[in-house]
């Protein structure tokens, strides 16, 4: 990888801390540095205090993300980052707000994600907030797809819960086994991980699917735009 050049990166992080440190992780490991210089240049937002995504989108309580998000957005790119990813994907609900707010580009997991998954029927693996802003059903409708959610993605809410209070315990891991079962026999042999908590359990989906991880592609993208490959 060149490493003259290389654009920095701006991260709006701490949604949650946990999955912002996996999306770090995941881009160092997929550098294949033989220096530290050759890794990506990132300015980290680590901001835990945005306010609940879950509370403002499915509870209707709390404050509103979307002007934390764009004061985030400003400060980052008054540090010098030159794009923007954020690897939330509930967060995306708010990805207007923060692109009004700057003049350099949002790595937008969630469109990007879905070009990937290309069209037919995708399971999705999200917070039910994502199904409720419809955020993932514009992005694959825009490629030909649809999406599949389980019947009831309350325990999926469940599971968020419980890796961001305890970590990647066995029952978030076999929450996310059984809704990806249930995708997989609703027809969705793509499926998409689509909340960043559940990246860190990606493991335990079906392996009968094809599983994108959203972070992947994230990091992916991130790849792309730092090193101005094609």
């Amino acid at each position: 990888m060149a490493t003259i050049g290389m654009k920095r990166i701006g991260v709006l992080g701490g949604m949650g801390p946990e999955a912002t440190i996996l999306f770090q992780q995941r881009l160092l490991d997929a550098v294949p540095a033989g220096d530290d210089c050759d890794h990506v240049p990132l300015l980290i937002d680590m901001n835990p205090q945005v306010p609940s995504r879950i509370a403002h989108l499915i509870e209707g309580t709390g404050g509103d993300p979307a002007p934390v998000l764009a004061a985030m957005a400003r400060r980052l790119q008054a540090g010098g980052a030159e794009a923007l990813a954020m690897p939330c994907n509930t967060a995306h609900s708010y990805s207007a707000s923060i692109t009004a707010a700057v003049d350099i580009p949002l790595l937008n997991m969630v469109t990007l994600s879905a070009a990937r998954a290309g069209p037919g029927k995708i399971g999705i693996l999200a917070s039910p907030a994502t199904r409720i802003t419809g955020v993932f059903d514009t992005a694959l409708a825009q490629v030909g797809a649809t999406p599949v959610w389980p019947e009831d993605d309350a325990p999926l809410l469940h599971a968020i819960r419980i890796i961001k209070a305890n970590g990647a315990t066995l029952e978030a891991r076999e929450i996310l086994r059984a809704a990806s079962e249930e995708l997989l026999a609703a027809g969705a042999e793509v499926q998409l991980i689509g909340c960043s908590e559940f990246s860190l359990i990606a493991e335990a989906a079906t392996p009968e699917a094809r599983v994108i991880d959203t972070l992947d592609v994230l990091v992916a993208a991130v790849l792309v735009f730092s090193s101005g490959a094609d």
